[in-house]
């Protein structure tokens, strides 16, 4: 007879502990422990492998076909997925709750299923959260309604499985959400670490046995982490996670994992009455309502994936009446901008210890590489003393804890974009290669200033009557 044994696993990490405790002692969350019960078949798998069958080994050098992508038809979301969705693989899209999952990926499926005779593809859309009626009427509300895409309401796994274990089944299975799922021969309630687990296992072995692409709808929790194990993000070949500010009407896809095409890859969509619009050209997005001639806003030219991407930062510097200055961030690291502030103390002797300090990307993106430090530098010398920044002027650059300016990558690129918007100067990193790449930056058609140390910076800034700068340092 098979044996009962229970455990405690947490909810939030996945960890697994013998007795309850109040405290997961692997991640710190509070009352996240339940109680799984497993069933143990004694004599292991070598008294129930009677069917077992031996693994067929080929060749590394042997040919095969390549598979072709199933594309959409939409621009933003073949980009992120690296060109279209591979068969046999297993996409997961998480975001916040309202934000556009279940709208993206209806309007993904009814492109697939309404193209033509030969890109159409078989779309099967499992709602386990809404009806049939509801996915209907949000279908004829985005003018979908004719598109031939299979519906169904399900949350057990093995109802699935046995309608899409077929030959002739669907070849696109989306499925809404996993944290709904649930597998009879376990004991605990759908959305916990064990079904979700086991029941994305589960579809997941289909769709490589089938070759049908499968993309899972998952949950975020409060702190904006996938929600469920993490083993569910190395379970599945690509993961998605659609952003956005709900106080502005653009939404971001982007993909943090992806077997199939690059990493970091955004894609922009715009949300209308009818569903998500994409963007073709997000950084005349993202300025659209830049004003010039402002103190403390600068423009940087970022890369998100391969795609350039021009925003605006903008940084506010105030008096506090408080002991202890408030610093807020939206859109940035808090980190990041406590080490530039100390190195625009330190080495450039703006004196901000006492001021309150604001900053912000504008639009609602969240910038994460280095190179965003000298425009928030700029952005913040500017508002504490009060002089503009040229307003046709991009700026992009790392900075160093000794105050020095360090190069970034894809620098053409970067230029290319700020061209193209109508930009006429670009303060950058000096280049570790002077000449041939000299010729081939000014080339482009912007006046490059190189940058070399952050006080460089604030002498094109600083007002000599600023009351924000000391007396300056050494020489660097």
């Amino acid at each position: 007879m098979a044996k009962v044994q229970s455990r405690y696993v947490c909810q939030g990490c996945g960890a697994v502990a013998a007795k309850w405790s109040g405290r997961c002692e692997s991640c710190g969350a509070w009352n996240s422990m339940t109680e799984e019960v497993l069933e143990k078949t004694p004599g292991g798998l070598s008294a129930r492998g009677k069917g077992s069958q031996k693994l067929t080994f080929v060749d590394l050098h042997s040919q095969s076909e390549p598979q072709s992508r199933m594309v959409c038809g939409l621009a933003e979301f073949d980009r992120v997925t690296g060109g279209g969705l591979v068969p046999g693989s297993a996409v997961l899209v998480a975001g916040d709750p309202g934000i556009g999952k279940s709208t993206l990926l209806l309007q993904v499926a009814a492109r697939l299923a309404g193209g033509s005779s030969q890109t159409s593809a078989a779309c099967a859309y499992i709602s386990g959260e809404e009806s049939i009626d509801q996915v209907r009427l949000r279908a004829r509300r985005m003018g979908l309604a004719q598109a031939p895409v299979q519906l169904a309401t399900a949350t057990s796994v093995r109802d699935m499985v046995a309608s899409l274990d077929q030959p002739q089944g669907p070849s696109v299975v989306i499925v809404d959400s996993v944290q709904t799922l649930y597998i009879d021969s376990l004991e605990s309630a759908p959305g916990t670490v064990s079904q979700v687990r086991a029941a994305a296992q589960e579809l997941i072995r289909l769709a490589k046995k089938r070759g049908f692409s499968l993309i899972l709808v998952g949950h975020v929790t409060k702190e904006g982490q996938i929600a469920g194990p993490k083993v569910l993000e190395h379970m599945v070949d690509t993961v998605l996670t659609f952003e956005g500010d709900r106080g502005h009407h653009f939404r971001i896809l982007r993909a943090s994992k992806n077997r199939f095409g690059p990493t970091d890859e955004i894609g922009v969509f715009e949300m209308t009455d009818r569903g998500l619009e994409e963007v073709a050209n997000p950084s005349a997005l993202f300025l659209a309502e830049r004003r010039g001639n402002v103190a403390g806003a600068a423009v940087f030219a970022g890369l998100e994936g391969t795609r350039p991407l021009l925003v605006e930062i903008q940084a506010l510097v105030s008096a506090s009446p408080q002991a202890t200055p408030r610093r807020a961030v939206v859109g940035w690291d808090s980190g990041r901008l406590a080490m530039v502030l100390a190195v625009l103390e330190a080495r450039c002797g703006l004196a901000l210890a006492g001021q309150e300090v604001y900053l912000n990307v504008a639009g609602g993106l969240r910038i994460g590489e280095p190179a965003a430090d000298l425009a928030v530098a700029a952005a913040l010398v500017s508002a504490a003393t009060g002089q503009e920044v040229p307003e046709e002027t991009v700026i992009f650059g790392e900075i160093g804890l000794s105050g020095e300016i360090r190069p970034v990558s894809q620098v053409e690129l970067r230029l290319k974009e700020a061209e193209k918007l109508g930009f006429s100067r670009a303060w950058v990193a000096p280049r570790a290669k002077k000449g041939a790449g000299k010729a081939q930056l000014e080339g482009n058609g912007l006046a490059v200033e190189e940058i070399s140390h952050l006080q460089d910076l604030v002498g094109r800034l600083a007002k000599p009557q600023s009351p924000s700068l000391r007396a300056q340092p050494s020489a660097h």
